[in-house]
């Protein structure tokens, strides 16, 4: 059975294709012109759409780094069809046996995080094959990785013995605790456990030194030149999100001048309705929004099913007419009441802004979250995936 297709009077997102590529322009001037750009399209592209992404990110970056194998090979399918020169792809998700040989056909790179991969070796030799595959490092994340401890009790060894069907093209880490810090300690601790992880696979298994690194996503790329290393992988902040306040304050300290980054994503909704409720009204489930004068509300098809957060209920605003309305009682699965008595004069239908910019005043991202208590990556990556995306200049 086929999806339904949205109504006409569904929100929409429309996603800025210059202000992609300036975000990643930013990242090529503040990593410097000897260190590449990979793009992160992990979580639906944070929320924004993979397919949607997937032409501009391709365009505009060195790598393309994702999450699951099946995104791999989409990106294969995409040059295909598009007749692109290929780049380097790399699945930073798990992958089972059977994953890392159709990987290795179709020439995408797979990351080796533990001992799991002893499974594919015997498939890898049977077919004939090689797989590319990047070592993850747990340098004090405590997720996926080997650890220093597990490469000198054997694991190396293991690794080394399957250097006949696994070319290792990479080694990588992932910090632990750059956003939430002014001060970063922690991450020297991680560059340090990375080093000499690093030394310790050249030692056992012949690793040379120029096999590629890469360790910083998108803070660590701001605001710690040393986890640069060959590649910066940049995720939430290419969609042009900051990490977090901290990566801000921290950024204008290393960098002396802040890189601008320019939000991709804009969400729109027309109304459904117009209209005015007299004094005394309630609005919406549980009567907790009474009308203390002659009210205009425009009702929004869009809710919590769509993405936006139940608990930004009695606090959000969305935009009209470059005026902020607020949000009245409580997000609706399907539906949001507004207050637009002075943003417009008639009961004609209307486009509110959500996310985004309307005349001289925006809603970010971050701000939305944290009317909804949580954080922007949270936010953008709940976003409805049948929620229509489209890409504007």
């Amino acid at each position: 059975m086929s999806v339904p297709s949205p109504g006409s009077l569904s929100s929409r997102l429309e996603l800025s294709a210059s202000a992609f590529r300036a975000n990643v322009a930013a990242f090529r001037s503040t990593a410097g012109a000897t260190r590449r750009v990979g793009a992160v399209l992990k979580g639906n592209a944070y929320g924004h759409g993979f397919s949607e992404m997937l032409p501009l990110a391709h365009a505009a970056a060195d790598a393309l780094y994702v999450i699951t194998p099946g995104e791999g090979l989409a990106v294969r399918a995409f040059e295909a069809q598009q007749s692109a020169a290929r780049r380097d792809v790399l699945v930073i998700g798990a992958t089972s046996a059977a994953e890392v040989v159709e990987l290795a056909e179709a020439g995408v790179d797979c990351v080796v995080a533990d001992g799991s991969y002893d499974a594919a070796v015997p498939l890898l030799r049977a077919r004939g094959l090689e797989a590319s595959v990047h070592l993850h490092l747990d340098t004090g994340l405590g997720r996926e990785g080997f650890t220093r401890q597990q490469l000198e009790a054997g694991a190396a060894d293991g690794l080394a013995a399957a250097r006949d069907v696994l070319n290792v093209k990479g080694v990588l880490s992932h910090f632990a605790n750059t956003e939430d810090v002014t001060e970063q300690s922690y991450a020297s601790t991680q560059l340090d456990a990375f080093a000499r992880s690093f030394e310790l696979l050249q030692q056992r298994i012949g690793l040379p030194a120029t096999t590629q690194r890469h360790f910083a996503a998108s803070a660590a790329a701001l605001v710690l030149p040393p986890s640069r290393f060959d590649v910066v992988r940049v995720g939430i902040s290419l969609y042009g999100l900051w990490p977090s306040t901290e990566t801000r304050l921290s950024a204008k300290v290393v960098l002396g001048e802040l890189p601008a980054l320019h939000p991709v994503l804009t969400w729109r909704c027309p109304s459904q309705v117009v209209k005015w409720l007299p004094a005394g009204s309630y609005v919406g489930y549980g009567c907790t929004w009474r009308c203390g004068s002659d009210t205009r509300v425009a009702v929004l098809p869009v809710g919590y099913w769509d993405g936006y957060p139940r608990l930004a209920s009695g606090k959000a605003h969305v935009l009209v007419n470059g005026k902020r309305c607020p949000v009245l009682g409580r997000v609706m699965m399907n539906h949001l009441i507004v207050d637009v008595t002075h943003a417009v004069t008639n009961e004609a239908p209307l486009v509110a802004t959500l996310l985004g910019r309307d005349g001289d005043e925006s809603i970010s991202a971050e701000t939305l979250a944290g009317w909804a208590q949580t954080i922007h990556y949270e936010l953008v990556t709940r976003l409805g995936a049948h929620v229509p995306r489209r890409v504007v200049e």
